[in-house]
């Protein structure tokens, strides 16, 4: 089940809050009463066409967006570090996430801001101290990432609040898969068509389990919560305008584009 959140066109007569819906063909969402996440799916009758809403983030974590660094050993190579022996985790702001339809503000203080190809989990529960193999009951689903990042203020500041943590900083979507599971499945990053990461979620260092299990030794997840589970190498610059697309096989691609013009934007 593909889970999206959307705002219909005024044409629909809907109202102009976010609904939530379920994608049942490529070009079909079925309505849902309310947010999966706290009232279940409840279908509704009505049925929209794909291009008559503007998708939004399938998630706005309750609280936390929780990240793993060099999680891929080619990555922590690029960055000029060894495979870490335990997942090194840090937060972006919930403030920073944006759906597929939103553009990336490229902040003035930033130069230079690369895409990062990221999984991401969507928690299902309040979790604490979770065993590897009980992770799967605390997961809603999965969606795609950019863990979008200002890298030369992450050299010049010496650790990562700032260069990750602006708004517009986290795209996710397009929906949430309840039904995908992490294997071997390929992992890209495209600029402008050109192809800039490629990898397979098995090259991870850290599983899923592994990392919630981590994750929740430290601290309590939230439904809602988003946890990116690191990105592979090749990493690197955006450029105004150009499209990154991030993709897995069989999850789906998450289209961006940042903007140095920068409109509001709904949540």
């Amino acid at each position: 089940m593909r889970i999206v959140r959307f705002t219909p066109s005024e044409k629909l007569g809907l109202g102009s809050d976010p609904r939530f819906g379920i994608l049942e063909s490529d070009s079909e969402i079925r309505l849902i009463a309310s947010d999966p996440l706290y009232a279940g799916v409840f279908r509704e009758e009505k049925v929209l066409p794909l291009d008559s809403v503007r998708l939004l983030a399938p998630v706005i974590p309750r609280s936390k967006v929780v990240c793993v660094g060099k999680n891929y050993a080619d990555h922590a190579a690029e960055m000029g570090g060894e495979v870490p022996s335990e997942p090194i985790i840090f937060i972006k702001p919930n403030t920073s996430v944006i759906g597929p339809d939103d553009l990336i503000q490229w902040p003035a203080s930033s130069e230079r801001i690369d895409h990062e190809a990221e999984l991401a989990v969507v928690i299902s529960k309040i979790c604490k101290e979770v065993p590897r193999s009980k992770a799967n009951d605390v997961i809603f689903g999965y969606t795609l990432a950019n863990d979008v990042t200002a890298r030369d203020l992450q050299k010049k500041d010496g650790q990562w609040t700032r260069a990750k943590g602006f708004d517009s900083f986290c795209p996710l979507g397009p929906w949430i898969d309840t039904e995908f599971k992490p294997a071997s499945q390929r992992i890209t990053a495209t600029v402008d068509g050109s192809l800039k990461q490629d990898a397979h979620l098995s090259d991870m260092v850290f599983d899923v389990p592994t990392i919630i299990e981590f994750i929740t030794s430290v601290m309590t997840l939230l439904p809602g919560d988003v946890i990116l589970t690191g990105t592979p190498s090749g990493i690197g610059p955006m450029v105004a305008s150009k499209d990154v697309l991030v993709s897995i096989d069989g999850l789906g691609t998450l289209r961006k584009s940042p903007c140095r013009e920068y409109p509001n934007r709904p949540l």
